[in-house]
């Protein structure tokens, strides 16, 4: 018995060597046959079928900032910065006593908070703070209940009324509509609990490995169309952990500028070197490959050990699709990999739902590493890393993630699983590619009559992310809700038809409008995105019917009319109008 247990763990040791051997930041990378190379396959249900090329790369719709616009953000910014160092003088004085964000400590300790973050939450988060962190009290489904809550002291503190407000949710990433409490995915979910529990209580190398996690992960491998796949509890620990176990010191990490914040602190963690590149910019990623090619370490001149490339697939602030053919053809030119996050993509993206890759009928064993999570378009919690054998051995060796944090429960992993069967079609029926479908339609519908409003509108036209520009954040910005405008000599003078000018908030002030409507929307601002791209982002889902879009344009119409809100110089609405039809309608 004794022998047969060594000789087994010897087995074992040589396996993990070679697979450490093979994704070892020294090793070549790895290139496909070139037979593999010339097929762009899928896997569908443990067998290969033909993907057809579905669509090239299409260029986002990212329309410029108004210089009007551009400017009136600047001045808000400038007269609330000004004013807010004036308060901050009367506090010092001790004029105004509230603490808030205040640091206590005594002189002699290290200050527990950076000056300017107190700074920014005192005079400009508070500003707007009642349209973020809303607490709700139901599912998030197509409709949400929101706690109600008020503050009468100027957002310092809230006091909740004990009233609930229904109202539709355009907020949330429930892209495939499958985040409910009653239908099949659900009723796995519950019955899990009683096979499992609610907790594993250990790690996955320990004792928390599952059946119901197995059967998962081979699920997933099958779906996405690589030989294996590894999940975790937390999609954003996924990227946080894993990154570093891939690259280190001596290596190179070229990212996007614009990727979340996960892969960002990931790649900090890492130890690598990091250069960004800009917003799916295949020009500039070349040319970045190509200087660090030819000069090498900064310091060493010596060659990198490892070349690293991470994207995401859909980007969750502009709603834009990463260009994955001319990536992947640079991948290979420079013998680079890549990290794909198809975090917003997977289930959403793809004719049958299997992300970015599918959508341009890429090969997905031409990406390297492919990560998504569960919380999105499945309904669930959690994260997963795909790829090939000797990159899961890796990581369930060395992935902080895999060997310390608790594994996912088993009521989220059964959720997870019965999500992904149906939308496989293992279920028997065709109601995953209805949801597909269905988002789809809804993605087109709903972006295409924003446009036609007047809104600018970012991003990709079969993104389900559609983020809608509105600049100003600030509560100090003049907003000329009735003006005519002339054209003297090729200049445009603006003279308003009242003396009366409206304190305005653009961005929050449509979201407070919104909700009065019954309908909750998500608003994005500075640090989050540049000054000047202050937005409303709406998240489709399957789950809206037709009336609910309609309800929710008809809502958006109104307020953009009243907030002035309908800045797109491709829209007619917007060009040069009539004296008359000036004075009867608002910007």
């Amino acid at each position: 018995m004794t022998i047969q247990t060594s000789s087994r763990i010897q087995r074992s040791n040589e396996n993990l060597a070679q697979s450490l051997n093979d994704f070892s930041l020294n090793a070549p990378i790895a290139q496909s046959s070139q037979k593999q190379r010339s097929h762009n396959r899928c896997r569908s249900h443990g067998t290969f079928m033909p993907v057809k090329r579905s669509l090239k790369y299409e260029k986002p719709d990212l329309e410029e900032t108004p210089f009007l616009q551009a400017f009136l953000t600047y001045l808000s910014y400038t007269i609330l910065h000004i004013f807010a160092h004036l308060r901050e003088l009367l506090r010092r004085l001790k004029f105004d006593r509230r603490k808030g964000a205040l640091d206590t400590n005594p002189s002699d300790f290290v200050p527990l908070y950076q000056n300017f973050d107190g700074f920014f939450t005192r005079n400009y988060y508070l500003r707007v703070r009642d349209v973020f962190n809303r607490p709700i009290c139901s599912v998030p489904g197509a409709e949400i209940e929101l706690v109600e809550r008020k503050s009468d002291d100027y957002n310092w503190t809230y006091y909740y009324t004990g009233e609930k407000i229904k109202v539709l949710n355009m907020g949330s990433y429930n892209y495939l509509g499958f985040a409910e409490n009653d239908g099949p995915s659900s009723r796995c979910a519950i019955k899990s609990i009683e096979d499992f529990g609610v907790s594993s209580c250990s790690s996955r190398q320990e004792l928390g490995t599952l059946r119901c996690h197995l059967e998962l992960e081979e699920l997933l491998a099958k779906f996405i169309g690589v030989e294996a796949v590894l999940t975790f509890g937390m999609g954003y620990s996924t990227n946080v952990t894993n990154i570093p176990t891939l690259v280190g010191k001596n290596c190179l990490i070229l990212s996007d500028e614009l990727n979340h914040v996960s892969l960002i602190l990931g790649a900090r963690l890492s130890g690598a070197t990091i250069r960004v590149f800009k917003h799916n910019n295949v020009q500039d990623l070349e040319s970045k490959l190509k200087k660090a090619i030819i000069e090498g370490h900064p310091l060493t001149r010596r060659p990198w050990k490892k070349i690293l490339i991470i994207v995401e697939g859909v980007y969750s602030m502009e709603g834009t699709i990463a260009p994955l053919p001319e990536i992947i053809a640079l991948k290979k030119k420079y013998k680079a990999y890549l990290y794909l996050d198809e975090a917003h993509s997977i289930g959403a993206m793809g004719q049958t739902g299997r992300g970015v890759v599918e959508h341009y009928g890429c090969d997905p064993r031409d990406v390297d590493v492919l990560m998504g999570t569960f919380s999105k378009s499945f309904g669930a919690a959690g994260g997963y890393v795909a790829g090939s054998q000797n990159l899961i051995n890796l990581l369930k060796n060395s992935s902080h993630s895999h060997c310390y944090a608790s594994s996912m429960s088993a009521p989220v992993c059964m959720q997870t699983k019965k999500t992904l069967e149906i939308i496989m079609g293992l279920d028997g029926t065709k109601e995953g590619q209805r949801r597909i479908k269905q988002l789809a339609e809804n993605t087109r519908y709903f972006r295409d009559k924003l446009k036609k409003m007047g809104f600018i509108v970012y991003g990709n036209s079969t993104s389900p992310i559609v983020p809608t520009l509105g600049y100003l954040p600030s509560k100090v910005v003049y907003v000329m809700l009735i003006f005519n405008i002339n054209l003297i000599k090729g200049l445009f003078v603006i003279f308003p038809k009242s003396s009366t000018f409206y304190m305005k908030n653009y961005v929050s002030g449509f979201n407070r409008l919104m909700l009065e409507k019954g309908i909750a929307v998500v608003t994005v601002g500075y640090p989050a995105t540049p000054l000047v791209g202050s937005r409303v982002r709406f998240c489709l889902s399957a789950a809206y019917s037709r009336e609910m879009l309609d309800k929710v344009l008809q809502a958006v119409c109104e307020c953009g009319d009243q907030m002035g809100l309908k800045f797109s110089k491709k829209n007619p609405r917007i060009r040069f109008l009539k004296q008359k039809e000036m004075d009867s309608k608002c910007f």
